[in-house]
């Protein structure tokens, strides 16, 4: 069951740095700014070494690959930053989208971290995902 529930958590945290490393390579092009943009790469590469951590740590579980957020996500997250800058694609207001979606993250991942029942390696892990967002959090309310 612990096995089970480690393997889980590493999906949900793989997925929430999939949509992430998404969203910031679709806000990526619209930014003008080049400090914003700077600190939208860097955000993208913590994404991107977090997902490779996760799928070392996923290997000690399972054969298979760590779920990724699909296609269809994929779309609706381009879709649906397009339709929210349609009027305003302002740096503050692609700061104001990245900043929601770094929330979510926290949100999800505090509440991995909440269940306490998993394996220090995973503990790790989801600590850092949730650091990392809450740091970037804190830089990116400066395009405000």
């Amino acid at each position: 069951m612990k096995e089970e529930n480690n393997i889980d958590i590493l999906d949900e945290l793989n997925k929430g740095c999939c949509m992430g490393s998404d969203a910031v390579k679709f806000i990526l092009e619209k930014i003008e700014d080049k400090k914003f943009k700077k600190v939208c790469e860097d955000l993208l590469e913590e994404y991107e070494d977090l997902e490779e951590r996760i799928n070392k740590v996923y290997d000690k579980y399972s054969d298979d690959d760590p779920h990724e957020t699909n296609a269809m996500n994929k779309v609706m997250t381009w879709s649906g930053i397009q339709m929210r800058t349609m009027n305003d694609g302002s740096d503050s207001k692609l700061a104001e989208m990245l900043l929601q979606g770094l929330n979510m993250g926290i949100i999800e991942g505090r509440r991995l971290i909440n269940q306490k029942d998993e394996d220090p390696n995973v503990k790790e892990i989801m600590k850092e995902y949730v650091d990392m967002q809450e740091e970037y959090v804190e830089e990116i309310k400066e395009f405000l």
